[in-house]
């Protein structure tokens, strides 16, 4: 390292912060103003652009101690899950596991600590003792020490692993991109009851062939959610899924950083480690897996073998195409009003129509998902050559121009 380097306290770096949650029943708390960030929004991305929560400005000034501007370093500091890192692209307030780096930029580059950082999560619950719910606390956490060189210089590291984040970061939103056009397609047919609507006028359907338009009814009738397409049912969730088991519960502890065997968690980010026993659920690009997390309710379509914590909850299709009824119930109970748990999900209720217009839903769509598992290993890729990379350059063992080079042909 060189003589230009020194060791600094997270303290020194700038102002530290603990999040804090608005009370709660307040009704002018409640609205869409201010991100409100919370541990599952870390979702292995630098930067945190969307959130699960938001709050009114009335509920940020409520707590206006823990308002971070943009630019802040968060790091989970509660929990299992505790250690991960991320920047905050707009001003928001944290709840109370995570603590904030308010950051001196006039001494400290933000992207090279939250890089620094983001490579410290064992670490960091090292620090945090081995209790059930290990802590953390604001003190504690600002005495971390991190090693640096001159401004200008953290700087051209941050620059210089941009290329990678850059790269991932658009494979993302590529497949965000790729996902919306799949609920799209999915709300026409299958909510909007647009093809329906149409023959019903007598005219054709668009963007379907003429077999495509024949599995659509020419009618509708009534039901207990009001107008359906004729001869389509209303089912409890329930009836037209099947839970899976996961076998063997994994958790933080029993979690390997590489593996045969991915291990999903109940956050965006999916994956918290890896084992090499046999999997729990086995799935592929032709037997897709939907999983539901128990208290986040974020659900994601998996076509690899995988593992999980507990309250990671697979189920696949009963009567209809698995990846059918991911979109019938995506989305369909959010965080702000779940009870937490499994049997209030499975009772809620959609119009189901036959398997064969399930199938072909699944055919129209299959070139999306297939092309966003590609990008998903892609974006796999780059993330494991830059947490390569970044150990020596955030500790000086790598010269910049090496490190460059490898980036450069990389993306």
């Amino acid at each position: 390292m060189s003589s230009e380097w020194r060791s600094y306290r997270l303290d020194e770096a700038g102002r530290i912060v603990t999040g804090k949650t608005p009370k709660g029943n307040v009704a002018e708390y409640v609205g869409r103003d201010v991100p409100f960030v919370t541990p599952p929004d870390f979702d292995g991305s630098k930067w945190i652009d969307e959130t699960a929560r938001r709050i009114s400005k009335a509920g940020a000034l409520s707590v206006k101690s823990s308002i971070v501007p943009a630019g802040s370093v968060l790091v989970t500091c509660i929990g299992s899950d505790m250690g991960k890192a991320a920047l905050t692209r707009s001003s928001c307030v944290t709840n109370q596991q995570i603590n904030a780096v308010v950051v001196d930029e006039d001494r400290f580059c933000p992207e090279f600590l939250y890089y620094n950082l983001s490579l410290r999560k064992d670490e960091i619950r090292g620090l945090a003792g081995g209790s059930a719910q290990p802590i953390l606390n604001k003190s504690a956490f600002g005495q971390v020490r991190f090693d640096c060189p001159p401004l200008l210089q953290q700087k051209a590291i941050a620059a210089a692993v941009g290329p990678l984040d850059n790269r991932i970061t658009l494979l993302r939103e590529t497949n965000a991109t790729l996902e919306a056009i799949a609920q799209t397609l999915f709300k026409s047919w299958f909510v909007d009851f647009d093809p329906v609507r149409a023959k019903a006028e007598g005219r054709q359907p668009e963007g379907m062939d003429a077999t495509t338009a024949a599995l659509f009814p020419d009618s509708f009738e009534e039901s207990e959610l009001g107008l359906v397409p004729k001869g389509w049912s209303v089912a409890k969730f329930e009836e037209f899924i099947e839970r899976l088991s996961v076998g063997q519960k994994y958790d933080q502890k029993s979690a390997n950083s590489s593996g045969l065997v991915p291990i999903l968690d109940q956050g965006k980010s999916g994956i918290i480690g890896y084992h090499n026993d046999a999997p729990g659920v086995c799935a592929s690009l032709e037997t897709p897996v939907v999983v539901f997390a128990n208290h986040t309710c974020y659900m994601r379509l998996i076509c690899f073998d995988f593992s999980a914590i507990q309250n990671v909850l697979p189920f696949k299709g009963r009567g209809v195409d698995s990846v059918w009824a991911f979109y019938a119930t995506r989305d369909r109970v959010k965080f702000s009003e779940y009870k937490g748990h499994w049997p209030d999900f499975s009772i809620e209720k959609s119009v189901v129509p036959t398997e064969s217009l399930t199938n072909a839903f699944r055919d129209f769509v299959d070139p999306l998902v297939r092309k966003m598992r590609l990008n998903d290993l892609q974006a796999q890729a780059l993330s494991q050559l830059r947490d390569t990379l970044l150990p020596r350059l955030v500790s000086g063992q790598l010269r910049l121009p090496e490190a460059e080079a490898l980036i450069e042909e990389a993306v």
